[in-house]
């Protein structure tokens, strides 16, 4: 007997109609806790269609507020909320959508104080960060807790993604052994196309659904890399490092 509501099987009609899911996947996804980190460009889209899918928890990381510029990528914000708190904007795009999930808002940086103790409280964590510095210590407590971490970047035209498993394949510092300098390039100085987060944020969140069913095959050890100019999509084999320093122990 299915523990769906008869609004619930409706909503997520679509959802339980597939293969890997129906609607025991579906109670998974009520049930899952996934925090974004980020409410920007890839958080936002990454964040809708968590939130759409039913995933009944969803945790929000940032301390910034809405700016002008921020709209020509990042959809859960719109002109009227200008000055607000990007978690309070984002809580309500994300509830008026879907009623049925809750959301809980950081209205701070993940840092060396929080990063453990919030990441703890979720199952899995999606990457919508815009520095490498955050990532670390993302991919750090995800390691240590043996939590999935669905990893996504963009710049200019171009955007990457992969699925960390740890003990699995490979972490972020298996591929990047040291945080790049403050003056690497940047969205902020180079500038990145708006639908490209879009498209990356997305893909994060199949992953992140995936992950929640246990179905298909993530992009683990697989780094995605997304082209917009010429419309393409290719993938890098990337093994994991047994001398890395923040998995090798892990097994």
């Amino acid at each position: 007997m299915s523990k769906l509501s008869s609004e619930q099987l409706e909503r997520y009609k679509r959802n339980i109609l597939l293969d890997g899911v129906g609607s025991r996947g579906q109670e998974k996804l009520l049930q899952a806790r996934v925090l974004v980190v980020g409410a920007g460009g890839l958080g936002s889209p990454a964040a809708f269609y968590l939130a759409a899918a039913g995933v009944g928890h969803i945790g929000l990381v940032d301390g910034d507020r809405v700016d002008l510029s921020n709209l020509q990528r990042q959809i859960l914000h719109a002109t009227p909320d200008l000055g607000r708190h990007k978690i309070d904007s984002a809580r309500d795009k994300l509830t008026a959508l879907n009623p049925d999930i809750r959301v809980t808002g950081y209205e701070q940086r993940l840092n060396e104080d929080n990063f453990r103790e919030i990441i703890a409280g979720y199952d899995l964590v999606v990457d919508g960060t815009d520095n490498f510095g955050t990532r670390f210590l993302i991919n750090r407590a995800c390691v240590e807790q043996r939590k999935p971490y669905i990893f996504g970047g963009v710049l200019g035209y171009t955007g990457q993604a992969l699925t960390i498993l740890p003990g699995q394949g490979p972490c972020l510092a298996c591929i990047f052994k040291d945080v790049p300098p403050e003056d690497a390039p940047s969205c902020d100085r180079l500038g990145v196309l708006g639908a490209v987060p879009g498209i990356i944020g997305s893909l994060e969140a199949t992953e992140a659904v995936k992950v929640i069913l246990g179905t298909g095959e993530p992009l683990l050890g697989r780094l995605l890399t997304y082209d917009a100019l010429s419309m393409r999509f290719y993938t890098v084999e990337i093994n994991r490092d047994p001398q890395c320093a923040v998995c090798g122990a892990v097994q």
